[in-house]
């Protein structure tokens, strides 16, 4: 398969980015097409579409084949964060990137289609689950007509809720940030980016550490309570 854009954004590494697209709608990336396809006409009449699915590698995961020269494995078992990281369930009853073929599926919203100077036409599409760099496949719309079952069963997911946490910016950091930033940056500590095994057995001295809109972010958990400084 031939990649076909990138995205661009404030997260460089994969810690802290949202599990699941659409779950930090307030942080914005920007979709920059390869230079064989800057073509306007292929663009044309997506922009009357909300929202867009986005088809990606897995290019930061190791052992898959989006990182040369490493060995290849997969496992038929996986243990989602979502339950705490303890219970193995089937790899193709969850979304880990440790799959067969390490391919990402996420649905985002179309914020708008921009020049961008030699970049040519780029999507900035917010709520986006993607590090900064990470290879796009295919664009294709949302069809809310077809691709929405609101009936639909949520399975072990659903029986697990996520509790969200409660924010603190030090003021120091929440200065140094726009306000679309610290929405975004609120929204993603809230969902906790601690490792699963790492919530579930809490400490309340470690620090935690990701690089964000080109900042060092570092936050603490106590009683679901998270506190964030730089």
């Amino acid at each position: 398969m031939e990649v076909i854009a990138r995205i661009r954004n404030d997260f460089p590494t994969k810690f802290g980015l949202p599990r699941q697209a659409g779950l930090a709608p307030s942080l914005r990336s920007k979709i920059v097409f390869e230079p064989a396809y800057r073509v306007p006409e292929a663009l044309r009449g997506l922009e009357g579409f909300s929202h867009i699915w986005l088809i990606w590698g897995f290019s930061a995961t190791s052992g898959t084949p989006t990182r040369p020269g490493s060995e290849f494995h997969w496992s038929p078992t996986v243990r989602p964060p979502r339950l705490g990281g303890n219970v193995r369930m089937g790899v193709f009853a969850t979304r880990s990137p440790f799959r067969p073929n390490p391919i990402g599926l996420s649905s985002v919203r179309l914020e708008g289609i921009e020049d961008d100077g030699a970049n040519g036409r780029v999507l900035i599409v917010s709520g986006a689950d993607l590090m900064d760099g990470t290879p796009i496949y295919d664009i294709k719309p949302y069809l809310p007509g077809v691709d929405a079952h609101p009936e639909a069963a949520d399975g072990f997911v659903g029986t697990h809720a996520q509790q969200l946490l409660e924010v603190e910016l030090a003021p120091e950091l929440a200065e140094r940030l726009s306000p679309s930033q610290q929405s975004a940056l609120r929204e993603i500590l809230a969902q906790d980016p601690r490792p699963a095994y790492h919530a579930a057995h809490p400490d309340p001295k470690r620090i935690y550490g990701f690089t964000y809109a080109g900042l060092e972010i570092h936050f603490t958990v106590e009683a679901g309570r998270l506190k964030a400084f730089g």
